[in-house]
């Protein structure tokens, strides 16, 4: 996910490209070796700028779609936005062996690890479910024992971002639960959810509110502030609920 970026302390540092892959026709995952990469904790994100031949420089902020065990490569999942500025090259251009300036983790809020406990809601829009990946995926790498539920909301099938790996990391541990609701189109046969997420949506999927979950939610701002309305007016506690968002301008 993308952001516009907000100067820090932190030093600019090189990666480089040593794998992509592609998660949708418009989504892909970089992987970047990054020697002096001093960790992060999963939910933080990272600035990349770009510096054209003139001079000029354009900076977003992507999240970390990788576990901390993955370390010292870091991957960062972008979607494209055709207008965008930076998104457009990342996934279009950019290629094994290429650098990109780095600068990070950044963000201490929204990050989850296996002390803070659970049971965990992990509620995502669209690209919202980079952050809340890098959790999934830090989860399995340690073996938690932890339950994870994720709803995620997509608009097509076709457009859900890691769709063939979160049905692996179903299959092979019993903790994790994924429930996806389509709301423009489904596959023949589609027996979840197709319509936006709400309250009785939540109601049926969220953990019981005497059972103190916590909850992430990321994605589009009206997603995040409806989903987190929504559970607020079902009971759950305001102080365990975290919240990502991007608004029109972000790039994913």
């Amino acid at each position: 996910m993308e952001r516009r970026t907000i100067p820090g302390r932190l030093s600019w540092q090189l990666g480089e490209v040593v794998a992509t892959q592609e998660e949708t026709a418009r989504a892909k995952s970089i992987t970047l070796a990054v020697p002096h990469w001093n960790g992060h904790r999963p939910g933080q994100h990272v600035d990349v700028r770009l510096t054209a031949e003139d001079g000029y420089q354009a900076e977003r902020s992507y999240s970390i779609a990788s576990a901390p065990q993955q370390e010292p490569r870091v991957t960062l999942t972008v979607e494209r936005l055709d207008e965008g500025e930076v998104s457009p090259y990342l996934t279009g251009e950019l290629r094994v062996g290429d650098q990109l300036e780095l600068r990070g983790p950044i963000g201490g809020y929204f990050v989850w690890e296996e002390q803070m406990g659970g049971p965990l809601l992990l509620v995502a829009g669209g690209s919202g479910i980079v952050p809340l990946m890098a959790m999934i995926r830090y989860w399995a790498a340690l073996g938690s024992t932890i339950p994870i539920r994720l709803l995620y909301s997509s608009r097509s099938y076709t457009e859900v971002i890691y769709r063939e790996e979160l049905a692996r990391l179903v299959k092979g541990n019993t903790k994790l639960e994924v429930v996806h609701t389509l709301t423009r189109e489904q596959p023949p046969g589609w027996t979840e959810y197709h319509r936006r997420i709400d309250t009785e949506m939540l109601r049926e999927v969220a953990w019981p509110v005497d059972q103190r979950p916590l909850l992430f939610i990321c994605g589009p701002t009206p997603f995040v502030e409806t989903t987190a309305t929504s559970l607020v007016t079902l009971g759950y506690e305001p102080g365990r609920i975290k919240t990502e968002r991007f608004g029109p301008t972000g790039e994913t």
